[in-house]
């Protein structure tokens, strides 16, 4: 079961928290390219459906940056949630080798 995920990168010195206002989250993708991570946002609802499909740490999903132009294999590595209102705060992605 291929999962794919679009995504854009995070606009410079745009606020977290204006951007889950906006139905937007914040995320992260590490390992792709050495120590360097890439900012990123991705609608909030299609995170939502991510993560009743995706397992972390186990499910690849086919991630497409689309203003960055990566594509690639990645897993969800982290999915951080508000401690009181257990709404989504941040998403972590970690890049897999492509195989």
């Amino acid at each position: 079961m291929a999962l794919t995920v679009e995504c854009k990168k995070r606009p410079e010195g745009s606020k977290p928290n204006a951007l889950r206002r906006s139905g937007l989250l914040p995320a992260n993708l590490y390992g792709h390219n050495g120590n360097e991570s890439v900012p990123l946002v991705i609608e909030t609802r299609t995170v939502e459906t991510l993560l009743r499909r995706a397992r972390v740490n186990e499910t690849p999903i086919e991630l497409k940056v689309t203003d960055g132009e990566w594509v690639g294999n990645a897993v969800i590595k982290e999915v951080q949630t508000h401690p009181a209102k257990g709404t989504l705060y941040h998403l972590s992605f970690f890049a897999t080798a492509k195989g």
